[in-house]
């Protein structure tokens, strides 16, 4: 059987997940845009989505909220039947801040969205694409950060430690669904001209910080789309449990 191309991009409203919707709609995947908040942004993806020849469906949903994902899939499911791929994009950062100085609400926020939005969103493709439950195989790939290798010290190593647990679970993961049909992957983005920085504060930080990068330059949210969307096709078919650096040389 052949994995159906249909994708479900969660965080899909801006920045890398944007982006990575509409460059797998130009692959020809029909692209499920998730969103928490923003739904005019969503909307415009959405919209783009559909200017590209495929279709788009609208969810919105906290991936931090168990019950919310499970509504999601399963509205995905009665749209248009079981998703092909996964972009586990959807992920926060905070402001900058040292470790001693972090509450612990922040802590639990931060693992939350980052580590179990993640677990849950994969716990469901999983049931719907590996052959062991029936599926018709699939590719999932995750959004890590360089800051799982450098440990963002004096910035937020909340975030860093969260996604550090990306690549554990893409590492682990892609491993042990190899002859299920599921293949699991990461893109670790380094530093990206995307809305995110200013989450943490620092909205220049993109190019306030190019110094510090080899390239001498911040990446764009479509180079790192152009990695997630190698990484689901066939091309990547010998490929699991990688995590694809694309940080300039960082």
């Amino acid at each position: 059987m052949t994995a159906p191309r249909i994708a479900l991009v969660t965080g899909a409203g801006r920045g890398i997940g944007a982006a990575c919707a509409l460059r797998l709609a130009d692959q020809g995947w029909d692209v499920a845009v998730n969103y928490a908040r923003n739904a005019k942004a969503a909307e415009q993806v959405a919209a783009q989505v559909r200017e590209r020849g495929r279709r788009a469906l609208l969810l919105q949903g906290d991936v931090a909220d168990e019950a919310a994902v499970r509504a999601m899939f399963a509205a995905i499911d009665s749209a248009w039947g079981p998703l092909g791929a996964l972009v586990n994009n959807a992920g926060i950062v905070d402001m900058k801040s040292r470790f001693d100085e972090m509450s612990t609400a922040r802590w639990r926020r931060m693992m939350d969205v980052n580590v179990l939005g993640t677990v849950f969103c994969t716990r469901e493709a999983v049931q719907r694409m590996s052959t062991r439950h029936g599926g018709a195989g699939g590719a999932i790939v995750n959004l890590s950060s360089i800051a799982a290798v450098l440990g963002a010290p004096g910035m937020y190593v909340d975030y860093a430690a969260s996604k550090g647990a990306i690549d554990s679970f893409t590492t682990g993961l892609g491993r042990e669904l190899a002859t299920e049909g599921v293949r699991v992957n990461a893109v670790r983005p380094g530093i990206i001209d995307t809305e995110i920085h200013a989450a943490s504060g620092d909205a220049q930080r993109a190019f306030t910080s190019a110094s510090i990068i080899p390239m001498q330059r911040p990446g764009t949210a479509i180079e790192c789309a152009n990695a997630v969307a190698w990484l689901l096709s066939d091309e990547a078919s010998y490929v699991t449990g990688s995590v694809l650096t694309v940080s300039g040389g960082r």
